[in-house]
């Protein structure tokens, strides 16, 4: 009889081990769930949007339901896969319009309005976008004109803008050049944002950078072609939303000589 003790022991001990790891693989699943829900991204940008998020125990995200646009689609999984505990994303979002043809004036006008809500000297939500056979025209109301300029410069260097036709206007009583928000932002949406931003741009959409960041100090490395390459990725990611600092390990790409 005695020499069952030491087998019941080890039967709980294994009971109990197998407990632990499932509820703590548990709070992990739920803890994701509840990360991406109070993301910046998810309840700025995507708050109109039904998305569901389920989370397996071995890290596999699952993202269905639908999204007003094709951009929204690669904030979610971008977002998500930055969160801690994230190994995959399997990304099921169903766009409800479908997605614009690309190059086409509704992917062009989709690829805009995306870039000029993520960077905070512009107004992104006070701008109204729309595009005929590429050229894009520009209105609403800037609260300078320095915004005014700056709204102009970040659509004409969006990939598939063949010009830029900008009728807004400006707020008499704007004392400030640039319209300046301080928000609160997440890591896993910051590095979202600057991904898709990256991405949008015609001089930096073929380039493969990696983006960390750690308590809104954004890290960018990989390999340019040149120093001006360089230059312009950290130029876009300091002014996205909620960017503190941005550290530029970017390599450049040695000169071939002839």
């Amino acid at each position: 009889m005695k020499a069952l003790y030491p087998v019941a022991l080890i039967v709980a001990a294994v009971f109990i081990l197998g407990t632990s790891m499932l509820l703590r693989a548990s709070q992990t699943s739920s803890r994701i769930e509840t990360a991406a829900k109070k993301s910046y991204v998810f309840m700025t940008y995507l708050k109109g949007d039904d998305i569901k998020i389920q989370s397996s125990d071995d890290g596999v995200v699952t993202l269905t339901g639908t999204v007003s646009e094709e951009s929204h689609k690669s904030l979610a999984n971008e977002t998500v896969a930055d969160l801690p505990g994230v190994k995959k994303v399997d990304n099921q979002l169903v766009v409800k319009s479908g997605q614009p043809a690309e190059k086409s004036d509704g992917w062009i006008a989709m690829k805009v309005k995306t870039m000029l809500l993520f960077h905070k000297n512009v107004s992104g939500m006070k701008t109204d976008v729309n595009v005929q056979d590429g050229i894009v025209t520009l209105s609403g109301q800037a609260n300078s004109e320095a915004q005014k300029e700056l709204t102009s410069e970040y659509t004409r260097d969006v990939d598939g803008v063949k010009d830029v036709k900008n009728d807004m206007t400006v707020k008499k009583d704007s004392k400030s050049t640039v319209e300046k928000i301080t928000e609160n932002v997440d890591d896993a949406s910051i590095t979202s944002q600057v991904k898709i931003a990256l991405m949008f741009h015609r001089s930096t959409s073929a380039i493969n950078i990696k983006v960390v960041t750690n308590h809104g100090v954004v890290t960018v490395s990989g390999v340019a072609k040149n120093s001006a390459e360089k230059d312009l990725v950290e130029k876009l990611a300091s002014d996205i939303h909620g960017v503190k600092k941005v550290k530029n390990e970017i390599m450049v790409e040695p000169m071939r000589m002839n």
